[in-house]
């Protein structure tokens, strides 16, 4: 049995936080598998300072257009199987997933859509939920262990951000955001972080323009998901608020495997 330490991190633009200490922090971490969301930039774009980084193996979805969109899964054991969308186009084009499966659990990465600009792009972020859900369902029915990290771009509950009330009508925390990711755990999924900490106050992004981190009026939207048949192996899970550099914070967990 090993440990295996995970760690998913919105850096908000893999450039960016490269100059912001980005690669000091990996090298400290060391965690065996470090997932990033919106790296806003194609790979070709990057130095190969952020491609090859020491024994990881570096996996990057890009977006159709450049500056947008974009994750990476930097893992120290190879996968057996890598795939970057869930076979539909529509949502596949964004590149918002890194799906790899290992021998013992298969990690989706995955930087779920915003849906705050239009109910055009609202109606996209809930039909790409259904999507994800119905693929995540089906691999579990099938017996795999999933592991499903990420910017979900939703606060589940009251306790998951400051100021529930005054922000019901946005999206982010509309009703039916809320009780989409209700259901989503219903199918057999769990929320590892409330398996552990049941506290208010703990969130994972703050909007930069009113300096609300420094109040820490924020919301919980990064999460690590499992599969229920991986519900005894978590011995953690936890978010890293003290680290800056971007809008989010870091968010973790530990699993016995």
């Amino acid at each position: 049995m090993k440990k295996y330490r995970l760690l998913s991190w919105n850096v908000n633009g893999i450039r960016a936080i490269a100059k912001k200490g980005f690669l000091e922090w990996f090298g400290k971490e060391k965690p065996d598998i470090l997932c990033i969301q919106e790296t806003k930039a194609w790979k070709e774009q990057l130095d190969d300072s952020l491609i090859n980084i020491g024994e990881y193996k570096s996996y990057f979805a890009e977006a159709y257009k450049k500056g947008y969109s974009g994750v990476a899964t930097y893992t120290k054991e190879e996968p057996l199987n890598i795939s970057f969308g869930i076979g539909i186009e529509h949502f596949d084009r964004e590149g918002r997933f890194v799906i790899t499966e290992h021998e013992k659990f298969t990690l989706m990465n995955i930087y779920y859509p915003n849906g705050k600009r239009d109910d055009e792009r609202l109606k996209y972020k809930m039909d790409f939920y259904e999507a994800f859900q119905e693929y995540a369902v089906d691999l579990k029915n099938k017996g795999k262990k999933l592991i499903i990290c990420g910017d979900v771009n939703t606060a589940h509950k009251e306790i998951d951000l400051a100021r529930p009330k005054e922000n019901r009508n946005v999206s982010g925390f509309l009703p039916q955001e809320c009780e989409w990711i209700d259901r989503f755990l219903a199918r057999g999924f769990i929320d590892t972080l409330r398996m552990f900490n049941q506290n208010s106050g703990v969130y994972t992004w703050w909007d930069m323009i009113s300096r609300a981190r420094e109040r820490n009026v924020g919301w919980r939207i990064d999460y690590f998901y499992i599969s229920e048949n991986l519900k005894n192996s978590i011995a953690d899970a936890f978010t890293m608020p003290d680290v800056m550099g971007s809008d989010h914070c870091p968010v973790g967990i530990e699993i016995n495997l």
